[in-house]
C-alpha cells in the first residue's frame, strides 16, 4: 500500500499500478527525503517539484501535500501517468502536472521551467550512463532553479551516476537495498575568465 505520509493529505492511500513494473518508494525513503528537503529548504512552501520517473507519483503528491506550489510528475508509461492524474484529482491537488513522456524526451523538448527540488527515482535496471545523462540534462537546458537540491535514488549494488558540472555533490543516505545521493545546483567554476 502506498500512502501519503504527511501534510495536508497525511494518510491518504494512494491507488498503485499492478505489477511489477513500479517500484514506489519506500515509506522510510520518503520521509528521509522529505526531512532532508526540509532541512536544505526550510519548508516546502512555494517549492517547484520536478518528479522525474514519478511511477505512483508518491514524491510530487508528497510534495503537494507538504505545501509545494506545484510538481511536475513526468511519467513515460501512459497507464502510470492516468493513475497519477486520477490520485492527484482525488486528493484534490490542482496543483500537480502530470507529463507522459520519456525523461530525456521531456527534458530536451519541453520548455524549461526552473525547479526547486528535483527528484529522480528511475528503474533500477536502467544504466547509470542514462541517468547521468538525464541529469546534464536538468543543467543544460535550465531546468534547475538557484541552488536547487537534485536528489537520485538507486539501488545500493548499481550505486549512484556521476553528477555532471553544475550539480555539485552533497551527501549519500542507505537505506537497506536503496541509496539516495544528494546534490544541488552550483554554478560551473571549472573555467575561469581572463
Amino acid at each position: 500500500m502506498t500512502r501519503i505520509i504527511g501534510g495536508s493529505a497525511g494518510g491518504r492511500r494512494l491507488e498503485a499500478p499492478r505489477g511489477s513494473n513500479t517500484r514506489p518508494t519506500s515509506d522510510r525513503v520518503r520521509e528521509a527525503l522529505f526531512s532532508a528537503v526540509e532541512s536544505w529548504c526550510g519548508s516546502w512552501q512555494g517549492l517547484r517539484v520536478l518528479d522525474l520517473y514519478a511511477g505512483t507519483g508518491a514524491v510530487g503528491l508528497e510534495a503537494i501535500s507538504r505545501g509545494a506550489e506545484e510538481a511536475i510528475l513526468v511519467e513515460q508509461d501512459r497507464r502510470t501517468a492516468e493513475l497519477i492524474g486520477r490520485n492527484a484529482r482525488t486528493l484534490g491537488f490542482a496543483q500537480a502536472r502530470v507529463v507522459t513522456a520519456s525523461v530525456a524526451t521531456y527534458l530536451g523538448q519541453s520548455e524549461p521551467v526552473p525547479c526547486h527540488v528535483v527528484f529522480l527515482d528511475p528503474p533500477y535496471p536502467l544504466a547509470n550512463d542514462r541517468v547521468a545523462d538525464d541529469l546534464a540534462l536538468l543543467v543544460d537546458r535550465g531546468w534547475l532553479g538557484d541552488d536547487a537540491l537534485v536528489v537520485v535514488e538507486r539501488s545500493k549494488r548499481g550505486g549512484l551516476p556521476a553528477w555532471p558540472v553544475g550539480i555539485s555533490p552533497l551527501r549519500e543516505r542507505k537505506y537497506g537495498e536503496t541509496v539516495l545521493g544528494y546534490g544541488h545546483a552550483a554554478p560551473d567554476t571549472s573555467t575561469s575568465g581572463e
